[in-house]
């Protein structure tokens, strides 16, 4: 038995995730102030992302404990929506989004943080709300994909999903520059015209190759689990 039920998993994830949000916008910070203001980061998104995502999470277990016992077929119908809303959200933008956050953050911050992440903004955003935009990201999609069982669409619609997402929030990136003339990234000031269409396209490949991995994980996870749970109902032989 769990020391901790999924349920209250999910939503302790998603209050944290709500203070987050919340202590984030309530920096006074230049960068908020520009164009396009906190929606140009994909930090800022990927946050909205699982919070969301987590929000449908407890919606779907408030629901199945409403319905638990109820012959409704109306109910039951709503219920299969939202799971495969879950679901949908879970393959295609909480996992590879989440991971591709924290994987590439971290990254380039190691390399050179000026390129990511200014030291100017340590006098903004204390270390603490830092690691929960960038760091428990990663942990906590993975406890959601131990805890539950996820249904990922077919491998053509998935991908398509994914690169509509990257290609949008590329030309979004893009569409910035053309107003404000600054990128919302020090890094892309560094690259190239070239050389900014070949980081474009391997974020895009990037971001895919993630999806894919979500999906081999998930399957992987719940094949083992099936095979264990089959293997304790067998009967012992003495």
């Amino acid at each position: 038995m769990a020391l901790v039920p999924c349920q209250v998993l999910r939503a302790a994830i998603l209050l944290s995730y709500c203070s987050i949000l919340c202590n984030y916008k309530a920096i006074d910070m230049p960068a908020h102030q520009t164009y396009g203001g906190s929606w140009k980061f994909l930090t800022f998104i990927d946050l909205v992302i699982q919070a969301v995502f987590f929000g449908i999470c407890v919606l779907t277990d408030l629901s199945s404990l409403l319905t638990k016992g109820n012959d409704s077929q109306e109910q039951e119908r709503q219920l299969k929506k939202l799971i495969s809303l879950r679901d949908w959200m879970m393959a295609v933008l909480a996992f590879p989004i989440g991971v591709f956050v924290v994987t590439m953050f971290w990254s380039i911050y190691i390399y050179d943080r000026e390129l990511v992440y200014p030291k100017l903004l340590d006098n903004f955003i204390p270390a603490w709300l830092n690691h929960g935009m960038h760091t428990t990201v990663l942990p906590f999609i993975l406890i959601e994909m131990r805890t539950t069982h996820h249904q990922y669409p077919s491998r053509s619609c998935g991908l398509a999903a994914v690169c509509t997402f990257a290609v949008g929030y590329i030309l979004w990136v893009c569409w910035i520059h053309h107003v404000t003339g600054v990128w919302v990234y020090p890094l892309l000031e560094h690259l190239s015209p070239g050389v900014k269409i070949i980081f474009f396209a391997a974020v895009t490949v990037i971001i895919n190759i993630f999806y894919v991995m979500g999906e081999v994980l998930n399957n992987y996870i719940w094949d083992t689990q099936k095979c264990i749970e089959e293997e304790k109902e067998k009967p012992k032989l003495d």
